[in-house]
Parts: C-alpha cells; sequence; structure tokens
C-alpha cells in the first residue's frame, strides 16, 4: 500500500514559525515511519517562502535516507530549485503543464515524478501520462468553513482505477485507517490524505 501524506501547516497549533518546524519535524517522521511520498501543499506561502519550507522538508527528509519522495504543489521551478522529486498538479491540469514540468527537470538530468488530482474519468483519460494519479473524493470530504462535499463512494474509486491503466491510483478524501483497507480491495495502489497524517492512526497501515 502506497502512503501520501499532504501537508496542511495551518492545522498545526502554534504561530507561523512554530508551525512550519513542527511540518519539518512531521516529514523527518513520515520518512522514517516508511511513507512513500509527500506533497507540499502550502498555496499561500510566497514563492520565496514555499521554496525555502520545500528545501527544509526535502532535506529533512534526505537526512532519513528512505526512499520517500518530496513533490510540491506549486511551480515546477520552485520545486527543481528546492530540490523536490517532482510535482503534484490539480485537476484539470492541461497536457501541456505535465510536459513543461517533466521536460523542466529533464533539462537538469532528473527524471521527475509528478502526481495529478482527478476527479472523473475524463480527467483520469487525460492524465495517463503522469506518476501517480490522486481519485478524489472517495469519502466525504469536510473542511473547515466549507459545505462537506459528497464522496464518489468505492464503485467510482474502481471505475478510476480500471481507467487509469498502468498508472496507479491512490484514494484521497476521507480516508482513515478503518477505511482504506476497503480501498485496496477494490484496486487503489494506496492512499492519500491530510489528517490522517497528523495522527498515529496511519502507522497501523504500514
Amino acid at each position: 500500500m502506497l502512503l501520501y501524506a499532504i501537508t496542511g501547516r495551518r492545522l498545526l497549533p502554534g504561530n507561523e514559525r512554530e508551525r512550519q518546524a513542527a511540518l519539518v519535524a512531521l516529514a523527518r517522521d513520515w520518512a522514517r515511519g516508511g511513507l512513500d511520498y509527500i506533497q507540499v501543499r502550502e498555496k499561500d506561502l510566497s514563492p520565496a517562502n514555499l521554496r525555502t519550507l520545500t528545501r527544509q522538508i526535502v532535506a529533512a527528509v534526505r537526512r532519513e535516507d528512505t526512499q520517500a519522495r518530496v513533490l510540491l504543489n506549486g511551480p515546477a521551478k520552485i520545486a527543481l530549485e528546492a530540490g523536490a522529486h517532482g510535482v503534484h498538479l490539480p485537476g484539470n491540469s492541461p497536457p501541456a503543464a505535465l510536459e513543461a514540468a517533466r521536460n523542466l527537470y529533464r533539462q537538469s538530468g532528473i527524471e521527475s515524478v509528478i502526481s495529478q488530482a482527478c476527479h472523473s474519468i475524463a480527467e483520469i483519460q487525460s492524465a495517463r501520462d503522469t506518476s501517480l494519479i490522486l481519485f478524489a473524493p472517495v469519502y466525504e470530504k469536510r473542511d473547515p468553513g466549507e459545505a462537506p462535499l459528497p464522496g464518489q463512494g468505492l464503485a467510482a474509486l474502481s471505475a478510476a482505477c480500471r481507467a487509469a491503466g498502468p498508472v496507479p491510483v491512490l484514494a484521497l478524501g476521507g480516508v482513515t485507517p478503518e477505511n482504506a483497507a476497503a480501498c485496496i480491495a477494490v484496486g487503489a495502489a494506496g492512499i492519500a490524505a491530510i489528517r490522517l497524517f497528523l495522527g498515529d492512526g496511519w502507522r497501523s497501515l504500514r
């Protein structure tokens, strides 16, 4: 089962400096615990701050000497400058965005890892050149201050896995230690989440 953590420093306690420090420590713990991917998703940061934070997370992960890969949900140029292994693309990203990110890395002699969010079969069909697909939401998604987003269910996840062909599909949205196995049973290669990895529940999946 692939495990893919998505960062969310604003869910952590403390001021901005303390949250960023805690996030770097979390990334080190995730890598030590055997996570496969860490997506840096901190869209409100300035480019300079995003680059610095991503660089710190990459350094923390590499110190653990694991196979964990760090992806940036942001510009490929910043990802490359920060030493990230690749990028995460939002849903409905055009194929040109994928090619631009991949080519930028190749120009530096690096083969990138690229994941993409997908919410429909149509999106999956246009994302089959990526390294990973995050299909969402599988279960109901609840974000503070926002209306709940109904989950698409396991049948939709199963259809997404079939449509993706050889590209691994990770279940995203409302995934917990209790329902993760059901996602794998219908064809998912792993799970992705934010809140799941803020606690210790994910350790039971390893």
